[in-house]
């Protein structure tokens, strides 16, 4: 296990190391400038800028200098707001950006998994086509078109919940029912074939030949060994809440860190865009390295395999 767990250390760091290079040289090949009123500015004052901000020195030096701060948990200074370090406008941030993707990804693993046993319980009945077409609606609307739909109709039609803003909890439950929706359609996918093929296996057959009911067999049998491949979904899922948070955010006028992404890109902050990459990139693989150990612990297996590789 040990063995495993360093090599899996070892990749994430590597994985963090390629991506912060990657960034950083992006940045420096994007159009534009990060100064706002450059036009108006003298070349002595864009001489003063540069000297503040580093800019004045080599390429290389300038990363050097990234990398260094970036394992220190320093990502620079903002080019958007004088004087104010990247972390400070990215960790206060970060708390509503986890608790939003959070709430959607219980409410979706959750639902998705209710949904799934019960169409593979109640198989080609009315019961499973009705999952199925909600799953299948899950996948084909974009999360961002279902929260605009949800502002008008709920939000502003109903008036059962605010349609924009951060602060209380109902506040909280448009976006996170927008972002839910597509982790709930997998789930549910892959939920409903395993219990499927589970319940046509041989151990099924025995445990029914013991005088098991069908409920005790499909809760204490089939629903468990179909949960497995749900572990290697977390970090798929957590992708797709990360990135789709950006655009829920701005729509939901969230202030968590995808609202001050899409901010940085438009003002052309460079350390910022920067230092948000890597926190999403630094939650993405910590995220996928405990899904391999979860996955590794469940199934023997594939930690032997890692291992030997």
């Amino acid at each position: 296990m040990t063995k495993y767990l360093l090599k899996r250390i070892f990749y994430m760091l590597l994985t963090l190391f390629i991506v912060a290079t990657a960034t950083f040289f992006l940045m420096k090949a994007m159009p534009g400038s990060p100064y706002a009123n450059e036009a108006k500015m003298t070349l002595t004052q864009r001489h003063i800028m540069d000297q503040q901000y580093g800019l004045n020195k080599p390429v290389i030096v300038q990363y050097l200098i990234y990398l260094g701060g970036m394992f220190k948990g320093d990502f620079g200074t903002s080019f958007q707001y004088a004087n104010q370090s990247v972390s400070s406008l990215i960790m206060p941030r970060l708390g509503v950006s986890m608790q939003l993707g959070l709430q959607a990804m219980i409410l979706g693993v959750v639902l998705g998994a209710l949904l799934g046993a019960i169409a593979a319980v109640k198989r080609g009945t009315w019961v499973d086509s009705t999952s199925t077409v909600i799953a299948i609606i899950g996948r084909s609307i974009p999360n961002f078109v279902l929260a605009v739909i949800l502002q008008y109709y709920i939000g502003l039609k109903l008036g059962w919940f605010s349609i924009a803003g951060w602060g209380s909890f109902s506040q909280t439950i448009l976006p996170t029912i927008a972002l839910a929706v597509g982790p709930m359609a997998e789930t549910e996918r892959f939920v409903r074939t395993s219990m499927v093929d589970n319940m046509s296996q041989d151990y099924v057959e025995l445990a029914r030949a013991k005088g098991f009911s069908r409920m005790e067999v499909v809760r204490k049998h089939v629903m468990r060994n179909s949960m497995i491949p749900i572990v290697t979904l977390l970090g798929p899922y957590t992708v797709a809440l990360m990135t789709g948070s950006m655009v829920i955010e701005n729509i939901f006028n969230i202030p968590g860190i995808g609202e001050q992404f899409v901010k940085s890109i438009l003002t052309n902050d460079y350390p910022t865009i920067m230092g948000v990459t890597m926190v999403y990139s630094i939650g993405l693989v910590v995220v996928l390295l405990i899904t391999d150990i979860i996955y590794g612990l469940i199934d023997p297996r594939i930690r032997l395999q890692g291992s030997e590789a």
